[in-house]
């Protein structure tokens, strides 16, 4: 596929959302950005965050880590499932009965306003790492395949992104996100379902064939307890996806933004209940592909290996430039940007959201004229701040599976927001407010060292997600320390 093609395609999907966007945004108001009014479908909702959720991370790096991981991934994902009921019938009862915008809110309410800014930093800082790092993936992958051919610098490319997303995202906000992102969710499983049946096509198969094929490869392994020091043993896995889903779902602003411009409580447990269930067949069929992929590079006797294609390089590769069609680049294409963007257009407006609402707090200091124009000039800043971090990404990221380094990180940035919420939830303390940015940063910090004692003294334990829980145990301890007697 040339890149004019590409370009092409990307230009008419960008139309598009804009065109979404002015039909959405008509009324440009703060409880339209930041709440929709609380009058979204539930089930628009649900559709949409299976986009958000999986992002071009899954997209591309899933099926590419079949080829060293297996199928374990979804040890954690049935984790995920187990996580998302928890958020149904804990935290959204919460957020609902506090009439939240910004769930960081209840944290005010919990323990004091040092507590309140510090939990919305925190979120502030996981978002912007996590959603910078999906959109640099995505970013990387169209430099490759479009803009060096044109010799455009990435400084460009990734300005005109996020320029792009601001336009279609700058007055609807959450509003239009909700359209957006199903309209992207559903050319993103559109691609994947294409990307299946082209490949089995390629080789022949029929449906019957392929899932043959995928059930008997020796990638399709999903349990693994053989052993408890191994970075894939099941537990470890299952359990860091249930906090990892709690975390980056049930304390994330961009996620539970959209499930609180639903109506009722009722209806955003329904969404919640159905959205869980819908992702765990996605992430199933993602891991199929993987398999797939690998069948199809051997057909066609590609060596990825000796070539230096592997990890998150493994599906672009073949979709595009291996011959398997121009349907195939197409739909690859589609559906790598509706990934993409469908997380990073969400990220950019919850940022927007919980930095005019928990840090400059302007819903009590101004009046509404001025919040909305404080909450725009909030949307440019994070819009030109993100522009800077994916630059910064660009000379330092070296890892080959940044899926990786999405949950890695997560372990450091959401372990103190889960800390806080469960000592806030479970127990009836309060505590000395201003000591509580201390804890949030010692416990980082521990959780660093302590991952580093198998390297130390030769251990064969080997920490993965766990160090979500190790955190978030920190964090809590340290709250019980500054607890008030």
């Amino acid at each position: 596929m040339s890149a004019q093609t590409i370009l092409l395609i990307i230009a008419l999907y960008f139309i598009v959302l804009i065109l979404i966007s002015f039909m959405t945004g008509k009324e440009d108001s703060n409880d339209v950005f930041f709440r929709a009014k609380r009058e979204a479908p539930w089930y628009l909702v649900a559709f949409g965050m299976i986009g958000a959720s999986l992002s071009g991370i899954t997209f591309i790096s899933v099926p590419g880590w079949v080829s060293s991981q297996g199928f374990s991934y979804l040890q954690m994902v049935l984790g995920f499932v187990v996580g998302y009921f928890v958020i149904a019938q804990v935290l959204l009862p919460l957020y609902y009965r506090m009439n939240l915008t910004s769930i960081y809110q209840y944290l005010e309410d919990r323990f004091g306003t040092t507590t309140h800014k510090t939990g919305s930093v925190l979120f502030l800082v996981a978002r912007i790492a996590g959603a910078s790092l999906r959109l640099f993936l995505v970013a990387g992958v169209l430099q490759l395949l479009i803009f060096d051919e044109f010799h455009v610098p990435f400084t460009i490319t990734v300005s005109v992104t996020i320029l792009l997303i601001w336009i279609y995202t700058f007055k609807g906000g959450i509003k239009t996100i909700i359209w957006t992102d199903t309209l992207q969710t559903a050319f993103m499983l559109i691609a994947l379902g294409i990307s299946i049946y082209l490949i089995a096509q390629k080789l022949n198969w029929s449906i019957t064939d392929v899932i043959t094929h995928v059930k008997t490869s020796p990638y399709a392994k999903i349990f693994h307890f053989e052993d408890v020091n191994a970075g894939n043993y099941f537990w470890k896995q299952f359990l860091a996806g249930i906090f990892i889903a709690i975390a980056m779902t049930g304390l994330d602003q961009g996620m539970m933004q959209k499930n609180l411009t639903v109506k009722n409580l009722k209806d955003s447990q329904k969404n919640m209940r159905w959205f869980s269930l819908s992702l765990l067949v996605v992430n199933l069929l993602f891991l199929s592909l993987g398999v797939l992929l690998l069948a199809y590079a051997s057909h066609q006797h590609i060596d990825l290996e000796s070539m230096g294609i592997t990890g998150d390089k493994i599906f672009p590769y073949l979709a595009v430039k291996s011959g398997l069609g121009l349907a195939a680049g197409i739909f690859f294409i589609l559906g790598l940007i509706a990934a993409a963007y469908s997380s990073a257009d969400s990220s950019m407006t919850a940022i927007t959201t919980s930095f005019s609402l928990d840090i400059l707090q302007i819903d009590k200091r101004f009046s509404p004229a001025r919040q909305k124009y404080i909450r725009k000039m909030v949307h440019i800043g994070i819009s030109i701040f993100f522009i800077l971090v994916l630059l910064f990404y660009r000379q330092v990221i070296t890892d080959k599976s940044i899926i990786n380094s999405i949950f890695k990180f997560a372990g450091y940035t959401y372990g103190p927001l889960l800390g806080l919420f469960v000592f806030g939830l479970f127990t009836s303390y309060r505590i000395k407010d201003k000591w509580v940015p201390l804890v949030v940063i010692l416990s980082p910090i521990l959780t660093y060292f302590i991952a580093q004692l198998p390297v130390y003294f030769g251990w064969k334990y080997q920490f993965s997600f766990e160090l979500l829980l190790i955190n978030a145990t920190l964090t809590f301890f340290g709250l019980w320390l500054i607890r008030k007697r």
